[in-house]
């Protein structure tokens, strides 16, 4: 049973003991992964990217298109009220009735038009608003509302169904599909930029994450600005400073992309009036990084709070005037250089708020909430589907979703980014109807290939042995090659020429006594690589 559906529906002892108890897990999964001296970042062993707090290398950057095109995706990390973001001032009253304490007055938000407003302390989105750089998406969200924090966002990240338990997510599973020798042949560039949300779902493929994840943007800027990630000359002069000082040297030499993203951020500069809050500083260095022509396409930043069940009045205005503020001068400074054409930011956050205001003066978790989109590629302002009605919810009291997040999800990947519709489906684990952004493909659409041309192959452990399980359709050329963290080859373990089949190779058909770890086999079928982790035991 969902544990916060007990929470929207009273406020006892109980249901707030459940509540705390999933934030309490959320937690330990974030902070578990962010376990080690590199903050959960991937570094590379040799010619080995691996990480220090999981198993997942980083990999390749999506190259199949032929534009400069940037995808920005804003966590509001909690759960976004959407009927405080966009109000809809068409049915008002209801609204109002809904909200006692926390509405929003109408004398203090401007219009949208003559059905939507949004509060004035969002009033400097209006330019992006008049000047066609901004559209709303009404009633986001997807059937059967999983009301959790965690599972939630586990959804929005793989694009799976409620209770399907999906482990992989969306641009995970295109990179692992499209790169099938990431693990020992990554990328110049970091294929993806995350801040902020370590334990999101939305990079990680089957055997690996997908994105250069820091916990802040403050180890971010360090790395950029520096080139290396820790302080080696300022260290107590004792044997546990030396002994640190080398374990920061290593970790400093084996960061993937700490020099890319160095070379870039110095050819990049910052020309807007940030504020100091968290979101300003992670969008300021993603502007820098672009500006810099770092090549990555795809940025996630984050921002937390959102989870307003007490005083909602006063927190979600000060959230949403840090977002407003981080947003808008983010695209100021990418327009100082002309590079914001290229560039579409949109908003997730794992659910919105009830509609009907709790006894604490805040909103226990809903449904249905508003996407924001930004950018010039939008083709103009405007807003997405219909907007759910406040009288006709569900059966928890929600708003009724009115717009699959993963429409918008097929939408940005195939018009945005250029993906082919069929790796769009492949992606997002079903073909969903693209919903009209605005937005059109500029350049050449990338190959499907992949996916004809996919190559099944998975690790089996049997017999305290490990095997590499795989089929192949014509007669082919087959060897494979054990290779330790380090980047060292330990020798080929197979090289047959095979007819069509399935077939099941053991990785150590001599019995060598291995140290227990994490190993890798690649594979090369007629000249095409693949490879994957696995573990020794024994």
């Amino acid at each position: 049973m969902c544990l916060d559906k007990k929470l929207n529906k009273n406020s006892s002892d109980t249901s707030k003991d459940n509540h705390d108890k999933e934030h309490a897990t959320w937690n330990r999964r974030s902070f578990l992964q962010a376990l080690g001296l590199t903050g959960a970042a991937s570094i590379m062993l040799g010619k080995v990217p691996v990480s220090a707090a999981t198993k997942t290398p980083l990999s390749a950057a999506l190259t199949t298109s032929d534009n400069d095109r940037v995808l920005i995706i804003i966590r509001l990390k909690g759960g976004n009220d959407g009927l405080n973001t966009v109000i809809p001032q068409y049915d008002y009253d209801t609204y109002a009735n809904l909200r006692p304490t926390i509405k929003i007055p109408s004398s203090e938000s401007f219009a949208l038009s003559t059905d939507f407003r949004m509060p004035n302390y969002m009033q400097d989105m209006q330019d992006l608003w008049n000047n066609g750089k901004m559209k709303i998406v009404h009633g986001i969200g997807y059937p059967n509302q999983n009301l959790s924090h965690f599972a939630s966002a586990d959804i929005w990240s793989s694009a799976g169904n409620n209770g399907d338990s999906v482990q992989t997510g969306v641009f995970g599973r295109y990179f692992e599909n499209l790169y099938p020798d990431y693990l020992l042949n990554p990328p110049e560039i970091p294929p993806a930029i995350q801040i902020g949300s370590l334990s999101n779902l939305l990079f990680s493929g089957e055997d690996a994450g997908y994105s250069f994840s820091v916990a802040n943007p403050n180890q971010l800027e360090t790395i950029a600005q520096n080139g290396t990630a820790y302080d080696v000359q300022n260290l107590p002069s004792c044997t546990f400073g030396d002994q640190l000082g080398w374990i920061r040297s290593v970790v400093n030499t084996t960061y993937t992309y700490a020099g890319v993203i160095h070379e870039a951020y110095n050819n990049g500069s910052n020309n807007a009036n940030y504020n100091e809050s968290n979101i300003a500083k992670q969008l300021a260095i993603c502007a820098r990084l672009i500006k810099g022509d770092l090549g990555t396409k795809i940025y996630m930043v984050t921002v937390d709070g959102f989870d307003t069940h007490a005083d909602q009045l006063i927190r979600h205005q000060e959230l949403m005037q840090d977002v407003t503020n981080a947003i808008t001068n983010f695209f100021q400074d990418l327009d100082d250089t002309g590079v914001g054409e290229n560039v579409l930011a949109m908003t997730i956050s794992e659910f919105g708020r009830r509609p009907k205001e709790n006894a604490s003066n805040g909103c226990d978790h809903g449904a249905a909430s508003t996407m924001l989109l930004f950018g010039a590629g939008l083709d103009g302002n405007g807003f997405i589907n219909t907007h759910p009605s406040l009288t006709n919810l569900d059966e928890d009291e929600n708003l009724i979703p009115s717009t699959d997040f993963r429409s918008v999800y097929a939408s940005i990947l195939e018009d945005w980014l250029c993906i082919d519709a069929t790796v769009v489906n492949d992606s997002l684990l079903a073909n969903y109807t693209r919903s009209d952004l605005g937005v059109i493909c500029n350049g050449t659409v990338g190959t499907n290939d992949y996916i004809s041309n996919k190559f099944i192959h998975k690790p089996i452990y049997k017999n305290d042995s490990v095997y590499v399980d795989f089929t192949v359709n014509n007669a082919s050329l087959v060897t494979i090659e054990l290779i330790n963290v380090l980047g060292k080859s330990l020798g080929v373990v197979y090289n047959e020429r095979i007819l069509s089949g399935n077939y099941q190779i053991n990785l150590n058909p001599n019995g060598i006594k291995y140290t227990i770890g994490q190993y890798f086999y690649q594979i090369n079928i007629n000249g095409q690589k693949y490879s994957k982790s696995i573990v020794f035991v024994k």
